[in-house]
């Protein structure tokens, strides 16, 4: 019976996590911390540093989530297929998820990106993410 109320109360609270919306207000007009010129600036500065390296990262070969970042390739066709809108940082899941710090959905977990790193990112996808 403990177990059964114990589930149940986890269950509630995983089911009060807000999904990220679909939109978000983004500003462009920063100062990225490196040229995001090509996705093999974005993925060799940001991608595997934070997000897709195998120390435990969750996008990593061997992590829990369906996107792998582990290669420059897979990262860039996981990226593209569902995460990505070219040209729209601020309707673009990996902007919204990497810009929203505190949120549930905020990605990576634990520790945002850094604002020059975000704004990395928000220029790669607003200049129409570039391969």
């Amino acid at each position: 019976m403990r177990r059964l109320f114990l589930g149940a109360i986890l269950l509630a609270a995983s089911a009060c996590k807000d999904p990220p919306p679909a939109c978000i207000a983004v500003e462009t007009a920063c100062s990225p911390l490196y040229p995001p010129t090509t996705f093999a600036n974005v993925y060799s500065m940001t991608i595997v540093r934070q997000c897709g390296s195998d120390k435990g990262s969750c996008h990593s070969a061997s992590g829990d989530s369906a996107l792998s970042l582990a290669t420059e390739q897979e990262a860039f066709d996981g990226l593209l297929a569902n995460h990505v809108t070219p040209g729209d940082p601020g309707c673009s899941e990996l902007v919204v998820r990497t810009s929203s710090p505190g949120a549930d959905y905020q990605m990576p977990k634990g520790s945002p990106l850094i604002e020059s790193e975000q704004c990395a990112l928000r220029k790669w996808v607003e200049a129409g993410a570039p391969r």
